[in-house]
Protein backbone atom coordinates (compact mmCIF):
# COMPACT_ATOMS: atom_id res chain seq x y z
CA UNK A 1 0.00 0.00 0.00
CA UNK A 2 1.23 3.32 -0.87
CA UNK A 3 2.69 6.24 1.59
CA UNK A 4 1.36 9.72 1.29
CA UNK A 5 3.68 12.04 2.33
CA UNK A 6 1.32 15.11 0.83
CA UNK A 7 -1.62 17.05 2.18
CA UNK A 8 -4.48 15.28 1.61
CA UNK A 9 -6.77 18.83 1.13
CA UNK A 10 -3.96 21.18 -0.43
CA UNK A 11 -1.67 18.51 -2.26
CA UNK A 12 1.58 20.08 -0.41
CA UNK A 13 4.66 17.70 0.17
CA UNK A 14 5.70 17.37 3.96
CA UNK A 15 8.84 18.84 3.86
CA UNK A 16 7.09 22.24 2.69
CA UNK A 17 4.58 22.20 5.94
CA UNK A 18 5.33 21.80 10.03
CA UNK A 19 3.29 18.90 10.54
CA UNK A 20 1.30 16.75 8.37
CA UNK A 21 -0.86 14.52 10.24
CA UNK A 22 -2.90 11.24 9.08
CA UNK A 23 -2.09 7.61 8.29
CA UNK A 24 -0.64 5.58 5.14
CA UNK A 25 -3.31 6.31 3.03
CA UNK A 26 -4.44 10.00 3.86
CA UNK A 27 -3.07 13.04 5.56
CA UNK A 28 -4.26 16.79 6.60
CA UNK A 29 -1.32 19.33 7.19
CA UNK A 30 -1.24 21.92 9.97
CA UNK A 31 -2.07 24.97 7.67
CA UNK A 32 -5.05 23.36 6.47
CA UNK A 33 -6.55 22.54 9.92
CA UNK A 34 -6.02 25.95 10.79
CA UNK A 35 -8.25 27.70 8.28
CA UNK A 36 -10.78 24.60 8.83
CA UNK A 37 -10.94 25.94 12.52
CA UNK A 38 -10.76 29.61 11.71
CA UNK A 39 -14.10 28.71 9.24
CA UNK A 40 -16.07 26.75 11.93
CA UNK A 41 -15.35 29.72 14.19
CA UNK A 42 -16.38 32.66 12.02
CA UNK A 43 -19.65 30.17 10.88
CA UNK A 44 -20.41 30.05 15.13
CA UNK A 45 -19.88 33.64 15.59
CA UNK A 46 -22.17 34.03 12.37
CA UNK A 47 -25.10 31.50 13.59
CA UNK A 48 -24.64 33.57 16.83
CA UNK A 49 -24.92 36.81 15.24
CA UNK A 50 -28.05 35.70 13.74
CA UNK A 51 -29.87 34.41 16.68
CA UNK A 52 -28.81 37.75 18.33
CA UNK A 53 -30.65 39.52 15.30
CA UNK A 54 -33.30 37.41 15.43
CA UNK A 55 -33.96 38.06 19.33
CA UNK A 56 -33.13 41.89 19.06
CA UNK A 57 -36.10 41.97 15.99
CA UNK A 58 -38.71 40.46 18.03
CA UNK A 59 -37.31 42.04 21.12
CA UNK A 60 -40.78 43.93 22.22
CA UNK A 61 -38.80 46.47 24.85
CA UNK A 62 -37.40 48.25 22.46
CA UNK A 63 -40.10 48.36 19.98
CA UNK A 64 -42.37 50.78 20.27
CA UNK A 65 -45.70 48.94 20.99
CA UNK A 66 -48.58 50.18 18.52
CA UNK A 67 -51.72 51.75 20.06
CA UNK A 68 -54.77 49.95 19.33
CA UNK A 69 -56.01 52.35 16.82
CA UNK A 70 -53.01 51.66 15.32
CA UNK A 71 -53.47 48.56 15.09
CA UNK A 72 -57.08 48.52 13.90
CA UNK A 73 -55.68 50.90 11.41
CA UNK A 74 -52.98 48.00 9.95
CA UNK A 75 -56.09 45.50 10.03
CA UNK A 76 -58.26 47.60 8.03
CA UNK A 77 -55.33 47.55 5.17
CA UNK A 78 -55.54 43.46 4.70
CA UNK A 79 -59.17 42.61 6.20
CA UNK A 80 -62.73 44.30 5.24
CA UNK A 81 -65.20 44.84 7.90
CA UNK A 82 -65.52 43.38 11.06
CA UNK A 83 -65.07 46.28 12.87
CA UNK A 84 -66.16 45.19 16.30
CA UNK A 85 -64.27 41.98 16.21
CA UNK A 86 -60.54 44.41 15.18
CA UNK A 87 -61.34 46.70 17.73
CA UNK A 88 -61.99 43.76 20.61
CA UNK A 89 -58.76 42.37 19.31
CA UNK A 90 -56.37 45.45 18.91
CA UNK A 91 -57.40 46.12 22.42
CA UNK A 92 -56.61 42.43 23.51
CA UNK A 93 -52.71 42.36 22.05
CA UNK A 94 -52.22 45.59 22.95
CA UNK A 95 -53.16 45.19 26.98
CA UNK A 96 -51.42 41.67 26.72
CA UNK A 97 -47.90 42.78 25.78
CA UNK A 98 -48.19 45.98 27.70
CA UNK A 99 -48.45 43.35 30.72
CA UNK A 100 -45.26 41.32 28.82
CA UNK A 101 -43.09 44.41 28.93
CA UNK A 102 -44.09 45.52 32.66
CA UNK A 103 -41.89 44.75 35.27
CA UNK A 104 -44.11 43.91 37.93
CA UNK A 105 -43.10 44.33 41.36
CA UNK A 106 -44.08 42.23 44.82
CA UNK A 107 -46.62 44.82 45.98
CA UNK A 108 -47.85 45.61 42.88
CA UNK A 109 -51.13 44.47 40.92
CA UNK A 110 -50.19 41.67 39.03
CA UNK A 111 -51.83 41.54 35.55
CA UNK A 112 -53.37 38.25 34.29
CA UNK A 113 -53.17 37.56 30.51
CA UNK A 114 -56.58 37.63 28.51
CA UNK A 115 -56.29 35.22 25.59
CA UNK A 116 -58.73 35.53 22.80
CA UNK A 117 -61.97 33.08 21.24
CA UNK A 118 -63.17 34.27 18.26
CA UNK A 119 -66.49 32.85 16.98
CA UNK A 120 -67.56 33.41 13.18
CA UNK A 121 -68.44 31.56 9.56
CA UNK A 122 -66.09 29.86 7.72
CA UNK A 123 -64.27 32.26 5.54
CA UNK A 124 -64.47 35.55 7.59
CA UNK A 125 -61.45 36.44 8.02
CA UNK A 126 -60.72 34.57 12.04
CA UNK A 127 -56.79 32.87 10.82
CA UNK A 128 -56.22 35.88 8.35
CA UNK A 129 -56.95 38.49 11.23
CA UNK A 130 -54.76 36.43 13.75
CA UNK A 131 -51.56 36.22 11.61
CA UNK A 132 -52.01 40.16 10.16
CA UNK A 133 -51.42 40.97 14.19
CA UNK A 134 -48.09 38.56 14.32
CA UNK A 135 -46.97 40.60 11.03
CA UNK A 136 -47.32 43.82 12.34
CA UNK A 137 -45.61 42.95 15.83
CA UNK A 138 -42.96 40.97 14.32
CA UNK A 139 -43.53 38.21 16.92
CA UNK A 140 -43.39 34.01 16.21
CA UNK A 141 -46.96 32.96 15.09
CA UNK A 142 -47.96 29.24 15.02
CA UNK A 143 -51.05 27.81 13.37
CA UNK A 144 -52.19 24.86 15.32
CA UNK A 145 -55.76 22.59 14.02
CA UNK A 146 -57.26 21.20 17.27
CA UNK A 147 -58.97 18.69 15.48
CA UNK A 148 -55.53 16.78 15.42
CA UNK A 149 -55.03 16.96 19.22
CA UNK A 150 -55.46 14.11 21.72
CA UNK A 151 -54.70 13.41 24.74
CA UNK A 152 -51.46 11.52 25.45
CA UNK A 153 -50.96 8.03 24.36
CA UNK A 154 -53.79 8.04 21.76
CA UNK A 155 -53.10 8.46 17.85
CA UNK A 156 -52.96 12.12 17.18
CA UNK A 157 -51.04 14.63 18.58
CA UNK A 158 -49.81 15.98 22.25
CA UNK A 159 -50.90 18.88 23.57
CA UNK A 160 -47.35 19.87 23.63
CA UNK A 161 -46.90 19.84 19.74
CA UNK A 162 -48.22 23.14 20.14
CA UNK A 163 -45.25 24.96 21.14
CA UNK A 164 -43.26 22.68 19.16
CA UNK A 165 -44.98 24.66 15.75
CA UNK A 166 -44.09 27.72 17.82
CA UNK A 167 -40.53 26.84 18.54
CA UNK A 168 -40.18 25.99 15.23
CA UNK A 169 -41.18 29.48 14.13
CA UNK A 170 -39.35 31.13 15.92
CA UNK A 171 -36.17 29.14 15.09
CA UNK A 172 -35.70 27.55 18.25
CA UNK A 173 -34.97 30.86 20.31
CA UNK A 174 -36.76 30.17 23.59
CA UNK A 175 -37.36 33.69 24.75
CA UNK A 176 -39.17 34.91 21.65
CA UNK A 177 -41.04 32.27 21.19
CA UNK A 178 -42.23 32.88 24.76
CA UNK A 179 -43.95 36.07 23.45
CA UNK A 180 -45.21 34.94 20.51
CA UNK A 181 -48.99 33.87 19.14
CA UNK A 182 -50.76 31.07 18.93
CA UNK A 183 -53.56 30.57 16.93
CA UNK A 184 -55.67 27.09 18.17
CA UNK A 185 -57.58 26.60 14.90
CA UNK A 186 -60.75 24.53 14.87
CA UNK A 187 -61.68 25.02 18.80
CA UNK A 188 -65.24 23.84 18.55
CA UNK A 189 -64.10 20.44 17.07
CA UNK A 190 -63.41 19.59 20.78
CA UNK A 191 -66.29 20.19 22.60
CA UNK A 192 -67.45 17.46 24.43
CA UNK A 193 -70.68 16.04 23.02
CA UNK A 194 -73.36 17.19 25.26
CA UNK A 195 -73.69 19.94 28.13
CA UNK A 196 -72.70 16.88 31.14
CA UNK A 197 -69.58 15.46 31.73
CA UNK A 198 -68.35 12.40 29.85
CA UNK A 199 -69.02 9.39 30.96
CA UNK A 200 -66.78 7.32 29.29
CA UNK A 201 -63.11 8.95 27.98
CA UNK A 202 -63.03 11.44 25.80
CA UNK A 203 -59.70 11.84 24.17
CA UNK A 204 -60.12 14.13 21.86
CA UNK A 205 -62.81 16.53 23.20
CA UNK A 206 -62.79 16.90 27.10
CA UNK A 207 -59.85 15.23 27.28
CA UNK A 208 -57.54 18.03 24.95
CA UNK A 209 -59.51 20.75 26.67
CA UNK A 210 -58.15 19.77 30.19
CA UNK A 211 -54.44 19.48 28.75
CA UNK A 212 -54.90 22.73 27.18
CA UNK A 213 -55.71 24.28 30.66
CA UNK A 214 -52.15 24.61 31.56
CA UNK A 215 -51.20 26.36 27.92
CA UNK A 216 -53.60 29.23 28.47
CA UNK A 217 -52.97 30.04 31.86
CA UNK A 218 -49.13 29.57 31.82
CA UNK A 219 -46.88 27.39 33.20
CA UNK A 220 -43.31 25.98 31.90
CA UNK A 221 -43.94 23.18 29.81
CA UNK A 222 -41.48 20.04 28.84
CA UNK A 223 -41.61 20.14 24.89
CA UNK A 224 -40.00 17.77 22.60
CA UNK A 225 -37.74 19.72 19.92
CA UNK A 226 -38.92 18.43 16.98
CA UNK A 227 -42.27 16.66 17.88
CA UNK A 228 -43.80 13.49 18.02
CA UNK A 229 -44.64 11.37 20.92
CA UNK A 230 -42.32 11.86 24.39
CA UNK A 231 -40.22 8.75 25.79
CA UNK A 232 -38.41 8.48 28.67
CA UNK A 233 -34.42 9.24 26.93
CA UNK A 234 -35.51 12.32 25.00
CA UNK A 235 -33.91 16.27 25.32
CA UNK A 236 -36.77 18.55 26.03
CA UNK A 237 -37.01 22.08 26.12
CA UNK A 238 -38.22 24.07 28.82
CA UNK A 239 -41.09 27.03 27.50
CA UNK A 240 -43.04 29.30 29.76
CA UNK A 241 -46.31 29.55 28.66
CA UNK A 242 -46.59 32.78 30.84
CA UNK A 243 -46.66 35.30 28.37
CA UNK A 244 -47.34 33.69 24.78
CA UNK A 245 -51.01 34.79 23.92
CA UNK A 246 -53.50 31.87 22.71
CA UNK A 247 -55.99 33.19 20.05
CA UNK A 248 -58.76 30.35 19.60
CA UNK A 249 -60.95 30.09 16.82
CA UNK A 250 -64.17 27.97 15.28
CA UNK A 251 -66.97 28.42 13.25
CA UNK A 252 -68.92 26.60 16.38
CA UNK A 253 -71.62 25.40 13.72
CA UNK A 254 -75.49 25.07 15.26
CA UNK A 255 -74.44 27.99 18.37
CA UNK A 256 -76.69 30.03 16.65
CA UNK A 257 -79.98 27.59 18.01
CA UNK A 258 -78.49 27.76 21.40
CA UNK A 259 -78.28 32.25 21.34
CA UNK A 260 -81.87 31.89 20.16
CA UNK A 261 -83.26 29.92 22.66
CA UNK A 262 -81.33 31.84 25.40
CA UNK A 263 -82.21 35.44 23.58
CA UNK A 264 -85.99 34.02 23.57
CA UNK A 265 -86.07 32.43 27.22
CA UNK A 266 -84.90 35.77 28.54
CA UNK A 267 -87.34 38.20 26.62
CA UNK A 268 -89.93 37.94 29.23
CA UNK A 269 -92.61 40.71 30.54
CA UNK A 270 -94.60 43.42 29.10
CA UNK A 271 -91.98 44.56 26.59
CA UNK A 272 -91.20 41.35 25.54
CA UNK A 273 -92.54 42.10 21.92
CA UNK A 274 -90.28 45.46 22.01
CA UNK A 275 -87.34 43.83 22.76
CA UNK A 276 -87.74 40.73 20.83
CA UNK A 277 -88.77 42.67 17.59
CA UNK A 278 -84.37 44.62 18.41
CA UNK A 279 -83.01 41.27 18.42
CA UNK A 280 -81.30 40.77 15.08
CA UNK A 281 -82.37 37.10 14.03
CA UNK A 282 -80.01 37.04 10.69
CA UNK A 283 -76.84 38.00 12.84
CA UNK A 284 -77.31 35.80 16.29
CA UNK A 285 -73.84 35.47 16.82
CA UNK A 286 -72.95 38.92 17.91
CA UNK A 287 -75.54 38.05 21.24
CA UNK A 288 -72.98 35.23 22.16
CA UNK A 289 -72.10 34.88 25.47
CA UNK A 290 -69.68 32.42 27.80
CA UNK A 291 -73.22 30.29 28.75
CA UNK A 292 -73.44 29.85 25.22
CA UNK A 293 -70.39 28.38 24.42
CA UNK A 294 -70.68 26.00 27.92
CA UNK A 295 -73.97 24.59 25.99
CA UNK A 296 -72.28 24.26 23.12
CA UNK A 297 -69.78 21.94 24.51
CA UNK A 298 -66.62 23.82 26.07
CA UNK A 299 -65.76 23.13 29.79
CA UNK A 300 -66.27 26.11 32.00
CA UNK A 301 -62.23 25.79 32.92
CA UNK A 302 -61.18 27.26 29.60
CA UNK A 303 -64.03 29.67 29.29
CA UNK A 304 -62.82 31.43 31.67
CA UNK A 305 -59.43 31.08 30.42
CA UNK A 306 -60.54 32.85 27.14
CA UNK A 307 -62.12 35.69 28.17
CA UNK A 308 -62.13 38.03 25.50
CA UNK A 309 -64.83 36.91 23.20
CA UNK A 310 -64.83 38.72 19.98
CA UNK A 311 -67.61 37.98 16.56
CA UNK A 312 -67.33 38.02 13.30
CA UNK A 313 -70.24 39.21 11.14
CA UNK A 314 -71.24 37.12 8.32
CA UNK A 315 -69.75 38.80 4.79
CA UNK A 316 -72.54 40.04 2.71
CA UNK A 317 -72.32 40.88 -0.91
CA UNK A 318 -71.33 44.35 -0.54
CA UNK A 319 -67.97 42.86 1.92
CA UNK A 320 -66.90 40.31 -0.38
CA UNK A 321 -66.98 42.32 -3.36
CA UNK A 322 -64.70 44.71 -1.55
CA UNK A 323 -62.37 41.76 -0.37
CA UNK A 324 -61.74 40.95 -4.42
CA UNK A 325 -60.30 44.56 -5.17
CA UNK A 326 -59.66 46.73 -1.98
CA UNK A 327 -57.28 44.93 0.72
CA UNK A 328 -53.60 45.05 0.01
CA UNK A 329 -53.14 41.35 -1.12
CA UNK A 330 -56.79 41.51 -3.02
CA UNK A 331 -57.45 38.46 -4.48
CA UNK A 332 -57.73 39.95 -8.18
CA UNK A 333 -54.13 42.38 -7.22
CA UNK A 334 -52.61 39.00 -6.82
CA UNK A 335 -54.06 37.28 -10.34
CA UNK A 336 -52.96 40.83 -12.03
CA UNK A 337 -49.32 40.21 -10.29
CA UNK A 338 -49.00 36.62 -11.22
CA UNK A 339 -50.23 37.62 -15.34
CA UNK A 340 -47.99 40.67 -14.78
CA UNK A 341 -44.67 38.36 -14.22
CA UNK A 342 -45.16 36.66 -17.59
CA UNK A 343 -45.89 39.96 -18.88
CA UNK A 344 -48.94 39.62 -19.58
CA UNK A 345 -51.70 42.49 -18.42
CA UNK A 346 -54.62 41.49 -16.61
CA UNK A 347 -58.12 43.11 -16.32
CA UNK A 348 -61.36 41.97 -15.22
CA UNK A 349 -64.82 43.89 -16.44
CA UNK A 350 -66.71 45.21 -13.19
CA UNK A 351 -69.66 42.48 -14.42
CA UNK A 352 -67.40 39.88 -13.52
CA UNK A 353 -66.67 40.91 -9.81
CA UNK A 354 -70.59 40.76 -9.64
CA UNK A 355 -70.78 37.33 -11.24
CA UNK A 356 -67.77 36.04 -9.01
CA UNK A 357 -69.29 37.46 -5.64
CA UNK A 358 -73.18 35.50 -6.49
CA UNK A 359 -71.55 32.41 -6.48
CA UNK A 360 -69.55 32.74 -3.62
CA UNK A 361 -72.74 33.78 -1.86
CA UNK A 362 -74.14 30.65 -3.60
CA UNK A 363 -71.50 28.53 -2.53
CA UNK A 364 -71.58 29.76 1.16
CA UNK A 365 -67.74 29.71 1.34
CA UNK A 366 -66.49 33.08 2.40
CA UNK A 367 -64.03 34.60 1.23
CA UNK A 368 -62.28 30.97 0.43
CA UNK A 369 -65.24 30.71 -2.19
CA UNK A 370 -63.96 33.96 -3.68
CA UNK A 371 -60.43 32.29 -4.06
CA UNK A 372 -61.80 28.58 -5.70
CA UNK A 373 -64.36 30.78 -7.92
CA UNK A 374 -61.09 33.16 -9.54
CA UNK A 375 -58.59 30.15 -9.56
CA UNK A 376 -61.86 28.06 -11.61
CA UNK A 377 -62.15 30.88 -13.59
CA UNK A 378 -58.68 31.79 -14.67
CA UNK A 379 -57.11 28.15 -15.11
CA UNK A 380 -57.10 27.68 -18.87
CA UNK A 381 -56.15 31.46 -19.06
CA UNK A 382 -52.41 30.43 -16.66
CA UNK A 383 -52.41 27.23 -18.38
CA UNK A 384 -52.52 28.56 -21.73
CA UNK A 385 -50.78 32.11 -21.60
CA UNK A 386 -47.39 31.62 -20.05
CA UNK A 387 -46.33 29.34 -23.86
CA UNK A 388 -48.32 31.79 -26.22
CA UNK A 389 -46.92 35.37 -27.59
CA UNK A 390 -50.42 37.44 -25.76
CA UNK A 391 -49.64 40.53 -23.90
CA UNK A 392 -52.86 41.10 -22.41
CA UNK A 393 -56.00 39.38 -21.42
CA UNK A 394 -59.65 40.75 -20.70
CA UNK A 395 -61.68 38.95 -18.90
CA UNK A 396 -65.54 39.65 -19.99
CA UNK A 397 -68.72 38.13 -18.32
CA UNK A 398 -69.27 36.22 -21.08
CA UNK A 399 -65.79 34.44 -20.63
CA UNK A 400 -66.21 34.10 -16.75
CA UNK A 401 -69.64 32.25 -17.55
CA UNK A 402 -68.34 29.87 -20.14
CA UNK A 403 -65.22 28.93 -18.31
CA UNK A 404 -67.41 28.45 -14.70
CA UNK A 405 -69.24 26.46 -16.31
CA UNK A 406 -67.27 24.31 -18.20
CA UNK A 407 -65.45 23.72 -14.68
CA UNK A 408 -68.45 23.04 -13.36
CA UNK A 409 -69.92 20.60 -15.83
CA UNK A 410 -66.24 18.65 -16.15
CA UNK A 411 -66.59 18.47 -12.43
CA UNK A 412 -70.13 16.63 -12.42
CA UNK A 413 -68.74 14.46 -15.71
CA UNK A 414 -66.19 13.11 -12.86
CA UNK A 415 -68.10 12.43 -10.20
Amino acid sequence: MAIYHNCSFCGRPEHQVKHLFGNNTSAICDDCIAQAYEALVDGDKEFAARCKQKAADINLDTLELPKPQDVKKFLDEYIIGQDDAKKYIAVAVYNHYKRVRQNTAADEVELEKSNIIMIGETGTGKTLIARTIARMLHVPFAIVDATVLTEAGYVGEDIESILTRLLQAADYNVKAAEKGIVFIDEIDKIARKGDNPSITRDVSGEGVQQGLLKLLEGSIINVPPQGGRKHPDQKMISVNTKDILFIAGGAFEGIEKIIGRRVNINLIGFDADKKRAKVDRNNLLQYVAPADLRSFGLIPEIIGRLPVIAHLEPLNKKALRQILTDPKNAIIKQFTKLMALDGIKLTVDNEVLDYIVEKAVEFKLGARGLRSICESLMMDAMYDLPSSKKTSLRVTLEYAYSKLEQAVGSKLKTA
